[in-house]
């Protein structure tokens, strides 16, 4: 099998109140799994403004945009996916979360708020995800490459 490129997305660390915000993006809520929200980038827009039309589409919320905070890959052996996700830490500019709002795509079905308590009872992705958002904010972390979790 020919390697393929890697696709590039760009998530969002939205922390609100000392609180999280992730989202469920499997569609029918088919997993329990939970993750930043954000996307794959479109070719000739910037991460940031990828970034910004994703959340918009996930969340109805609009975001400023900071640093840098993780820079996260996975993989899946059988296919040769390949992605490789760039975490930006941002704050709420407007909006708020709606049960009412719907994602265009059908793919992010909930979205919530969770403090880092919260998150011992929960599955999500990337293991580092906790340190990257309430660490050091001046700092950015490297998530080694693993194999997808769905």
């Amino acid at each position: 099998m020919k390697p393929r490129s890697p696709r590039i997305a760009v998530r969002a660390l939205i922390l609100h109140q000392d609180r999280l915000l992730l989202v469920n993006a499997f569609a029918g809520s088919k997993s329990d799994l939970w993750c930043a929200p954000g996307g794959g980038v479109d070719a000739g827009a910037s991460l940031p403004d990828n970034l910004h039309r994703e959340i918009h589409e996930e969340t109805g919320l609009s975001i400023q945009i900071g640093l840098p905070a993780l820079v996260n890959e996975f993989h899946d052996p059988r296919t040769g996916f390949h992605q490789v996700d760039v975490y930006f830490r941002c704050t709420i500019t407007s909006g708020h979360l709606s049960d009412l709002w719907r994602d265009p795509e059908g793919i992010v079905t909930r979205r919530r708020f969770f403090s880092r308590d919260d998150l011992a009872s929960i599955r999500f992705k990337p293991d580092s995800l906790p340190a990257a958002a309430w660490g050091d904010p001046h700092a950015i972390t490297y998530d080694p490459l693993e194999v997808i979790v769905r």
